[in-house]
């Protein structure tokens, strides 16, 4: 038994239907490791129900492992709106989040984050809560966009904020930022973060980073 198979063994267990989405998911598209799996899976579902949003945002929705475990840690009553820009996933989509428990919860979109956000958040109100997991040479753009749309003391989380420690090659000049956009977007995302007196931020080394930012009340 490794580190990893102890973590897993001692946390609450995967639920079938993700399970049945992660083994699909590994059979039908491409880069199935952007799923956040197991253990992040639970940790979403757990900050989620800490958190008790009303209304929710994710950005990348990819097979909707996350989404269907944020879903799971919402209150009665509240939403999560997950935003998807390439339609190729739809069908995969539509699958799995109607057959899934709590999807009653979600609500998909295929569209451009950048576009659609701002839009549901006019029609819907702000948000309580974000997961950012969609196109990496964005996060400082989509950090940007959101924090004007988020309520005071609102959560938004942001996965692959070490990118496979790239991150810290970038900052400290061993890697050529013009040969990796999207390790030079993150941190140039991370530094933003850390520099930004609004919010309280944690960087967890869980997986390939999960930053956990807090909006302090204006």
């Amino acid at each position: 038994m490794d580190l990893e198979e102890y973590l897993l063994d001692h946390t609450d267990p995967e639920p079938d239907h993700l399970k049945r989405l992660y083994r699909d998911a590994n059979l039908q598209l491409l880069y199935p490791r952007m799923l956040s799996g197991h253990l992040q899976g639970r940790l979403l579902k757990m900050l989620t129900e800490m958190i008790a949003p009303k209304r929710a945002l994710e950005l990348g929705t990819f097979a909707g492992y996350s989404a269907l475990c944020i879903a799971e840690g919402l209150p009665q009553g509240a939403t999560l709106d997950t935003v998807e820009i390439f339609d190729e996933l739809q069908p995969f989509l539509e699958n799995h989040l109607s057959n899934a428990p709590f999807s009653d919860r979600i609500r998909l979109h295929i569209a451009d984050a950048m576009e659609i956000v701002p839009q549901l958040a006019r029609r819907d109100g702000r948000f309580d809560m974000a997961f950012i997991d969609a196109d990496k040479r964005l996060y400082p753009d989509y950090y940007t966009m959101l924090l004007p749309l988020m309520n005071p003391g609102g959560w938004i989380l942001a996965d692959n904020t070490l990118w496979d420690g790239k991150v810290l090659e970038i900052s400290t000049g061993l890697s050529d930022s013009r040969h990796n956009r999207q390790a030079t977007a993150i941190a140039r995302f991370n530094d933003m973060v850390s520099a930004d007196n609004r919010v309280e931020k944690l960087i967890l080394p869980l997986r390939d980073g999960l930053t956990i930012i807090h909006i302090k009340d204006r």
